[in-house]
């Protein structure tokens, strides 16, 4: 798998006028506009594509039908999101099409089905004690990765990435969204058609599970 770091942070995310302008300007056939946009954000679409499917390969197609689709419905496009958050979801919508017709394919996965949650109601006690929720926990803070703190060999980040592509299927969209590509809480929500307190449930048992990866790497 490639790098986990990867372009088109939050500050990647256009503010509404900047998004009017772009949106004229691709919609006026500007393949300098255009060329930049796929560069700025291909890479993180793979990325979150790659969450949905079976290979490299698929991903890849999953980008390309991604941007035929925002392509072909910007005349259609009305504004009520950011240009970002609706090509993102039109990705998704794309790439999970695709897992699924892979998954129809191939074994299902054990851990298939276990990373959903139905509002807080995440980590039931023993001996029937009330189940813990998401505001009894402190949420985890957001992953450090400034250069001048955090300094990771290749040897870690395959690591990291091998812990990723063991995450149950939701949990790996979800951080992969999150703390790899530094999208917004708002824009995981509307592209993945889940609620708030679903999104912080989901991220919260992604990161623990690659914290715990991490550490016992380092131990070892």
């Amino acid at each position: 798998m490639s790098q986990v770091i990867c372009s088109a942070g939050p500050q990647a995310d256009v503010v509404s006028y900047a998004d009017a302008d772009l949106l004229a300007q691709l919609r006026a056939g500007d393949e300098a506009a255009m060329a930049q946009l796929v560069d700025q954000w291909s890479p993180a679409m793979f990325r979150v594509a790659r969450s949905f499917v079976d290979s490299a390969e698929s991903a890849e197609d999953a980008v390309q039908d991604a941007w035929l689709g925002m392509l072909s419905g910007l005349a259609a496009f009305e504004g009520r999101s950011s240009l970002r958050t609706w090509t993102f979801t039109i990705l998704v919508n794309r790439a999970r099409s695709r897992g699924a017709r892979e998954a129809r394919t191939l074994p299902r996965s054990p851990l298939a089905g276990h990373d959903e949650v139905a509002g807080d109601d995440w980590l039931a006690g023993p001996d029937n004690e009330p189940a813990r929720t998401w505001s009894s926990i402190d949420a985890p803070s957001r992953w450090d990765t400034a250069p001048e703190n955090v300094v990771l060999s290749k040897e870690t980040l395959l690591e990291l990435d091998r812990a990723l592509s063991g995450l149950p299927a939701r949990q790996r969209q979800v951080v992969t969204m999150r703390d790899v590509c530094g999208m917004s809480s708002e824009e995981v929500c509307a592209a993945l058609e889940i609620s708030s307190a679903n999104q912080r449930v989901l991220l919260h048992r992604a990161r623990a599970i690659l914290r715990a990866a991490l550490a016992g790497y380092y131990r070892g």
